[in-house]
């Protein structure tokens, strides 16, 4: 095969490469641009986009912010304070006082000892709970003979009982009303009482029912 031959091959062969070559296929010429190969790219179409995520340290923590206690501002103190002292204050209304002192002293016997005894023990624990500064309640109940402490009329330590509502007003007596109403059926006369003393209707029931509230009880 002569030159001129083989050129004529070439040449066929490489139109039959351009013109049988698909569409996509880019040329060497197109391919090489400025020395370097050229890379085709491809666009896409738009496609759904996930939210963007932050990581771990960025999200806000809903459940921690919801279970920490909220700072106390003043003002909520103050309406938390003054709750506090109501309800102290309620209870402290309702509560017996821990410091009141109750002593019931019984006299039913007509003997002048036995009632200056009486006397002397009401005076000494109103001393006693005064220099503590504690309250202090006393009552003196008579019944039976012992009424005669209380008789206007018959009463040996009247004049002491006059001074002592004066300087011991937490000392208060109680007169028998059934007593009271024996006498003057068996001496056919009014029995007045002192006017320092109040009459109750049965002066044992009177002893019984302090002591069943908490009264302290005693008999000289």
């Amino acid at each position: 095969m002569n030159m001129f031959q083989r050129i004529a091959s070439v040449t066929t062969i490489a139109a039959a490469t351009v013109l049988f070559a698909p569409p996509f296929t880019p040329s060497f010429a197109a391919a090489e641009q400025g020395g370097r190969y050229w890379v085709p790219t491809t666009t896409y179409p738009a496609v759904y986009q996930p939210p963007m995520t932050y990581p771990a340290r960025y999200q806000p923590r809903v459940a921690e912010r919801a279970a920490a206690p909220r700072r106390a501002t003043k003002h909520s103190k103050a309406i938390t304070h003054g709750r506090e002292r109501s309800l102290l204050t309620a209870n402290a209304r309702l509560a017996p006082d821990a410091k009141a002192h109750r002593l019931v002293l019984q006299v039913n016997t007509n003997d002048p000892a036995a009632m200056n005894l009486t006397l002397n023990n009401a005076t000494n624990v109103a001393q006693y709970y005064k220099d503590l500064g504690e309250k202090v309640k006393i009552e003196v109940v008579t019944f039976g003979p012992g009424l005669h402490m209380l008789r206007d009329d018959t009463s040996p330590v009247k004049a002491r009982i006059e001074e002592m509502m004066l300087s011991t007003p937490e000392v208060s007596f109680k007169a028998c009303g059934n007593t009271r109403e024996r006498m003057h059926k068996a001496e056919n006369k009014d029995i007045a009482i002192l006017p320092q003393a109040e009459v109750v209707k049965s002066g044992v029931v009177r002893v019984m029912e302090l002591q069943e509230k908490g009264w302290s009880y005693v008999k000289p």
